[in-house]
């Protein structure tokens, strides 16, 4: 199968510090990710000054504090971002980022990104994703709240804005953080192939590793997982995000899931044909047979090793006669 692309979300958890940015990058390449993502906004452009946070962030930051001001202190200016983009450069990890308002858009356009990743949040904003369309790139759109009618009107935008139907790659996505398991629903990504026949990624927000992994065995072919230098440090985002050790142990055990899928065809493997013979059976004497004798049930038996007659043509074997004397366990020949 085609190798997964696999995104270390660092989203906000740089915390608005360059250098906690490049130890992000640092840790998304040990982990052996293929990309690392940030986030690309500006709090004017992005939230109204009285707009509450979600519960989520409430419990993880200041709750007097308003989505403004708490965003406000986590933008990343344009010689950050090209900060970034040479030391992905340098380390060998594709740099992508979210935009989330108009601006960020031209500023990601004008860095030369070939891909824009979409967030849940602006799959229903037109004038969002008619830009987004108009630049013709790869899109990877997240589908976190929607339901099968806004996907589609979102791709109708897209497409009918420049962007070829074929670039597009729709992540399913469960907008809670954390997201418990039975909301993730990965069944869902099955439907969204069928309904839009497009490559379907996964973008997570669950604890641990092992709904992404799920998410691949059921066809994934993008993986998005938040990620932090740890939990504990403060911000919206930390506490549902990996750490190192486990990014690099979920990447692990992706590349793993993709050996394991194979390519669908049902035949002996290599390594079986010799183990066949030893652990398939044979028709043998069950006793001693004199040379004339008749096969019967009785004086037959089966086993270890396949080497000898196969046990399926027993109803053949039946009611002939021996050609000579057969000892005990001796593979019957005809």
């Amino acid at each position: 199968m085609a190798k997964t692309f696999i995104i270390a979300e660092a989203g906000i958890n740089h915390n608005g510090n360059i250098e906690t940015a490049f130890k992000l990058i640092d840790a998304a390449k040990e982990a052996s990710a293929d990309a690392v993502k940030f986030q690309t906004f500006t709090a004017k452009q992005t939230v109204s000054k009285n707009t509450q946070k979600a519960d989520y962030q409430k419990e993880t930051t200041d709750k007097e504090e308003s989505q403004y001001d708490m965003i406000r202190k986590l933008e990343l200016n344009e010689e950050q971002h090209q900060k970034l983009i040479s030391y992905c450069n340098e380390k060998g990890i594709k740099f992508l980022s979210s935009p989330f308002d108009l601006s960020s858009i031209d500023l990601l356009g004008k860095l030369g990104l070939d891909i824009f990743k979409i967030p849940s949040g602006e799959i229903v904003n037109l004038p969002y994703l008619r830009k987004i369309g108009s630049l013709k790139k790869e899109v990877l759109i997240s589908t976190g709240m929607a339901n099968l009618g806004e996907i589609e009107t979102a791709l109708d935008v897209l497409v009918n804005s420049g962007t070829r139907r074929e670039n597009i790659t729709i992540l399913h996505c469960t907008t809670n953080y954390p997201c418990p398991y039975e909301e993730v629903n990965l069944k869902a990504i099955l439907t969204i192939k069928e309904a839009f026949k497009l490559t379907v990624g996964y973008s997570d927000h669950t604890l641990g590793i092992e709904v992404p992994i799920a998410a691949v065995a059921v066809g994934a072919t993008v993986i998005e997982k938040h990620f932090t230098l740890n939990k504990n440090m403060e911000g919206p985002d930390h506490k549902a995000s990996l750490e190192p050790n486990e990014l690099k142990a979920m990447v692990t055990a992706i590349r793993n899931i993709e050996k394991a899928l194979g390519n669908g065809i049902k035949k002996p493997n290599k390594s079986e044909i010799e183990i066949m013979k030893v652990a398939r059976k044979s028709i043998v004497a069950k006793c001693k047979i004199k040379k004339g004798e008749i096969f019967t049930k009785d004086n037959l038996a089966t086993k270890r090793p396949g080497t000898g007659i196969s046990p399926m043509r027993w109803d053949e074997i039946l009611g002939r006669k021996a050609i000579h004397n057969f000892e005990e366990d001796e593979f019957i020949e005809i």
